[in-house]
Formats: C-alpha cells, structure tokens, sequence
C-alpha cells in the first residue's frame, strides 16, 4: 500500500503549489479511513519541503517515482520517501530516503541506539540509518518484485535539522551509516544527498514504482534455505511424539487455510514440553513452502534473543523481522499473512500501545490478520491482570471469523528426569493446585532452599561457570537504580544487587555480565536455562501451612497488577482472587525456568521451612548422580548461536 504516489514533477507541484501535508493527508485518509495527528501533518509538512528542495535539480528526472509512506511488508511500517527509477545501466533501481526532524541525539552504549526526546520524554531508538538499512534488507527478504524481479534497494537517512556534532555520526554508529548514507542539515549536505540519488537513479521509469508496490509478499528462498540450515541434521531438534502429532497438524492447516477457509489451532502445553522448538520449526517449514508467515509474541524476551542469537551480518535483520510483538496488528489487513504463530499467547492483552488504548483485542487482532492463526498457550503462565490469553477467548473470536478451531495438548516433558513430578509437586506446593505430590526427592529435580540470599547467589554462579544459570525475584523490591545507577535494588541484610533492566533489557538472561544482577518476570518468562535461582518477596508468605499472597508487598511500580485497586473496590471477591493467582503464577513460572534445577531464598524464615519441609531428604550435591539434560527450545538457542557465527 502507497498513501501518497506520483512523479517528481507532479510531486514539486504538490510541494511548491499546494499545501503538501493537506495532499499527503487526504490521500491517506482516502485509503485508510483514519484521521493523523496535528503533528504528523506538521511532520509531513516540513519533512516533504526539505525533500522537494532536494529533488529541485534539473539531472533528476522529472518521471521519477515519488512514493510517500510505502507500506513495508511483513510489518505495519511505511518508508518516508521512495524513490524509483533505473539507473546508468537501466537497471532497475529503488532509493529509500528515512527523515526525521531530529536536531540533537544522546549516544547510547547499546547497538544501532541513540537517546533522544520522543513522545514527552528521552528513550533509546534505533539510529536513522539501521532504520533504512533495516527497511532495505526487509524488502530484499520478503518482496518477489527486489529479489526475483531484480529491482535494486539503496537506503539512506536524511536529517535535514541536525547539524553534525560527532555524536549522530560517531564511529559507534560507522557500520550502519556505511550501509546506509548519513545525510544532515546544510546545502552542502543536501547537495551529497542529491549526489547520492543520481549515482542510482539516472532515468525515470513509472514501472518500477508500480511493480516494486505490487510485489508479492513472501519469503525468498535465500531467507527460507538459510531459516531450513538451522534445524537441519541435528537430532536434538528432531519432533517426538506428541510433538510430531502437532507439528504437522499446524502444517496442514498452514497449507490448506484460505480466505475463504480460515483456521485457528490452539497448542497447549507447559513448562518443558517444547512449545518453542516446535513453533520455530512450523515457521520455518511454512516459509520453505513459500507462504508468508511470522512468529509473534508479546513478550519481548524471546524475541531479542533469537534476533541476538543471530547477530553479525544484515541476515540478523531479515531474521528478526521474522519475529515480532502482539500489539502490532491494529491496522493490518485482513488475511494478509498466511500463517501467524503466537507463542506464549497467555500473555496478549485486549488493548495495545505504549498506553493501552489502542485497538480492540489482540487475540481479535491476530486471527483476523491471517488465514491461519496458531496460538501456544500455558493458562498457568498468566502473570500479569492485563493478561486476556485464554483457549476460551480463542475459540470466541475464531469462531466469530469463521475458522476451523481445533485444539491440541503436548504432555511430554523434555527437561531433566523427573520434571513431570517436579511441576506437579510445585504446583501443589504454590496452591495452585492440588496434586499428589506433597513431597520432592533429590532424585527427582535440584531443588535447595538456602538460608543466604548471598550463598544461593554463590551457588547460581558456580553453576553459570559449566552451563547457563541466572538468579531472578518476585518484583518487590524498587527499581532505585534507575535513576540513581550507583544505588543497589534488592537489599536483603548485606545482600545488595541490582535489578538487571536498563541495561541488557531483553537480552539479560544472555547477557555475558547478567548473572551479577538479578532479573525479573519480564526478563525471564518464555526463555530457560540450566539453573535458575528465585528469590521469593513478602507478595507470598506461608502462615501454618497455608499460602498467602500480599499483594501490597508487590513494589507500586509493578505492572502486572496494575488496576487491581480499583477491580478491590468494585469487586472484593474476584480481585482477591486474580491477584492471588498473579502471584502464584509468577513465582511457578520463575521456578521452572531451570532445566536442571531450582535454588530459593524466601525472604520470610516460616515460608522457607515450609519448603524445607516439602523435601523428603536434604540434597547432597556432591553425591548426586548427574543427569544430562536435552531439552529442545535450550539446544535451540545455542544452535542458532553457532549458525550466526558461521554465516
């Protein structure tokens, strides 16, 4: 989809003639029905002035392609400026242009990152120029008119109020800016910006425009051979059981879905039971089958980690926007995809956007947006009020479209011997249910309660040396170093560590430095590792045996139980309730995210001896008979740790 399209005569007549953002608005109102922001015409306004002065030479073409907000696929982003036209050679040529009115950037330690004032206050975004670079590399991946029809993608970033002060053009930023031209304010750096467009674009060709905007939608063969490489010939990925069973109910109904015969498949299973291993293989498969499709989560976790996973080469970004959040789908057309996989679908919200309103349901969302919608859910990992992710809101809205529902459950466990008992033991133990296993045995999983918050984070670490292991806590505590990065977080005696959130973000549980801090629900949820260390708050305390959650004890920054004040006011007896099983939840999701085992520090002595209790021996480390432990979704990560080195 083009909001705004024509040729750089008319486009100059628009611009010089008439008021341009008032064209461009119209236009985009005419095509999408919606009304913009007084700041996005203002935007428009400038932005397209500075662009008309640039495109005001004689030796650009007058039939060049003008393109304004160029819908990119296999995302709800839209390119600035498009270019189009053919060049010295008559090859065919597209030249995408990202403005921003920016004057003044913070650099930031983090990748491709700059600081500066958006939205009514200072955050990270990515630079300008890894933006197009980003935008170009996601038109080669996905649109058959670039990669089969030979049309030819150049990128660049045009800060036309910026002035160059070292910092937007550090050589921090060097790789990126090299792939994509830095340009800023001045003549003399509109005129290399012009330099740079008649280097690619010598002749106008209506054409191009027209066949880059029409260009099928679907993934390269390049970019499904390379996703296929990653799986290939390892064994530790190969589908068992149950897992095989699904698999290939997801690929027949990914095959056989249509406009006119929608499905929607529901996977459910719990901690262990491989939910990721077979999503990432099922995209994988359907991509090699040439249909469009995405992984989606709303967690933000296992997607940075996968894109990490795949760091190195501009293959890093055709992979990562493969991999996207749940909130992202308000505006797209309906079936335009034909496969989305949902991971972790007890985790989407009703409403999306920085300030939760936007859109009307996620779930909603999703399934209307593709022709076939398949969501992986664990009811039992809902961690947060605004969690909406139910089998039964589902099968509501899938039935609603006119889709196929069908459902499926993975049962087998693939952590180490004994998880199965493990997770019903917890679940037991934590009251969220009752179950038959009232006591756990060495044997069975590495389950220590520690009298230290010190010595269990000791333990983690030893642990972290031979494999992967992270310490993580109940969010009770505030997050003081935010704004004071010298303060310490969680302060427990002389135990003092910080949370592990500015920083790494996203990527703290594979961060190389991460184990020294301690990581949260946020950070943690969706992803495992070998041995995790839990630190449990006052928000859930055993008092004669029985489990109480404290609510209050939560930290008041704590978003996942956001409105609960108000549903206590409305509704005592139901919010008590949500509020309990919130916080159960969270404390049995952090604890199984261990493989291998599991260490505790309660912060209350009677909740610890309760857990001591629940042990039928003492663990002897040292006499233990170790266990190796295959566990897919973990192998996963560390294979496509090895392919990114490679590639």
């Amino acid at each position: 989809m083009i909001v705004y399209e024509a040729d750089k005569k008319q486009f100059l007549s628009d611009s010089n003639d008439r008021d341009i953002e008032e064209v461009v608005f119209a236009k985009y109102f005419h095509t999408t029905g919606r009304n913009v922001s007084a700041a996005e015409k203002k935007s428009w306004k400038e932005s397209l002035g500075y662009m008309s002065k640039v495109l005001s030479d004689s030796e650009i073409p007058n039939d060049v392609g003008v393109a304004i907000e160029l819908h990119i696929p296999q995302s709800s982003k839209r390119i600035d400026i498009s270019l189009t036209g053919r060049g010295h050679d008559e090859s065919k040529n597209v030249v995408i242009v990202e403005l921003k009115q920016w004057d003044k950037v913070k650099s930031s330690t983090k990748d491709a990152l700059v600081n500066t004032y958006l939205g009514g206050g200072h955050r990270d975004v990515v630079h300008p120029s890894y933006q197009a670079w980003s935008y170009a590399s996601l038109m080669e991946g996905f649109n058959e008119a670039v990669y089969a029809g030979g049309i030819s993608v150049q990128a660049c970033a045009y800060l036309h109020n910026y002035e160059r002060d070292g910092v937007i053009d550090s050589d921090h930023y060097a790789g990126y800016i090299a792939k994509a031209p830095l340009f800023l304010k001045g003549e003399t750096e509109r005129s290399m910006l012009r330099n740079f467009i008649k280097q690619h674009i010598k002749f106008g060709d209506p054409s191009v425009l027209y066949e880059l905007a029409n260009g099928r939608i679907r993934p390269s063969k390049a970019l499904s051979d390379s996703l296929a490489g990653l799986l290939k010939g390892n064994p530790e990925f190969i589908l068992i059981d149950d897992q095989k069973e699904v698999y290939e109910n997801i690929l027949a109904a990914g095959r056989s879905a249509s406009s006119t015969n929608p499905k929607v498949v529901i996977v459910e299973g719990g901690p262990g039971t491989g939910k990721t291993v077979l999503a990432i293989n099922a995209l994988v498969t359907l991509m090699g089958a040439g249909l469009n499709c995405k992984y989606v989560s709303k967690n933000a976790a296992p997607r940075r980690v996968y894109e990490t996973k795949l760091a190195g080469t501009m293959t890093r970004t055709r992979y990562s926007n493969l991999f996207t959040g749940s909130g992202g789908f308000i505006e797209t057309p309906a079936d335009q995809f034909d496969v989305l996989i949902v991971d972790e679908a007890h985790r989407l919200n009703e409403k999306s956007g920085l300030y939760g309103n936007l859109g009307e349901n996620q779930v909603k969302e999703l399934i209307a947006a593709a022709k076939c919608t398949v969501f992986f859910i664990d009811e039992d990992q809902r961690v947060a009020l605004s969690d909406i992710g139910t089998k039964q809101t589902i099968r509501t809205f899938g039935t609603e479209k006119g889709a196929e529902v069908s459902e499926h459950e993975l049962a087998s466990q693939f952590r180490c011997s004994g998880s199965d008992g493990y997770i019903a033991w917890l679940d037991d133990a934590l009251a969220v249910r009752e179950t038959a296993n009232k006591t756990l045995t060495p044997a069975e999983f590495d389950f220590q309660v520690f009298s230290d918050p010190a010595d269990l984070h000791t333990a983690i670490a030893q642990k972290n040396s031979t494999g992967t292991a992270r310490v993580v806590a109940g969010y009770c505590w505030p997050w003081t170093s935010k704004k004071d990065p010298k303060a310490f977080d969680i302060v427990i005696g002389d135990y003092r560590k910080r949370w592990n959130l500015d920083v790494d973000g996203s990527l703290w549980i594979i961060a190389p430095n991460s184990i020294n801090e301690v990581g949260c629900i946020h950070t943690c949820q969706g992803l495992e590792v070998d041995y995790i260390g839990v630190i449990i708050g006052p928000d859930l305390i055993v008092r004669d045996g029985r489990v109480v959650t404290e609510p209050s004890a939560r930290d008041r920054h704590d978003k996942t139980l956001r409105g609960y004040k108000a549903r206590l006011k409305a509704d005592p007896k139901n919010a008590t309730a949500e509020a309990d099983l919130i916080i159960k939840n969270t404390y049995r999701t952090l604890m199984t995210r261990g493989m291998k085992g599991c260490y505790v520090y309660c912060s209350d002595e009677e909740t610890a001896n309760y857990f001591r209790a629940r042990l039928s021996s003492p663990p002897r480390s040292r006499r233990r008979r170790r266990v190796r432990c295959v566990d897919p979704s973990q192998q996963l990560l560390r294979k496509l740790c090895d392919f990114a080195s490679q590639v």
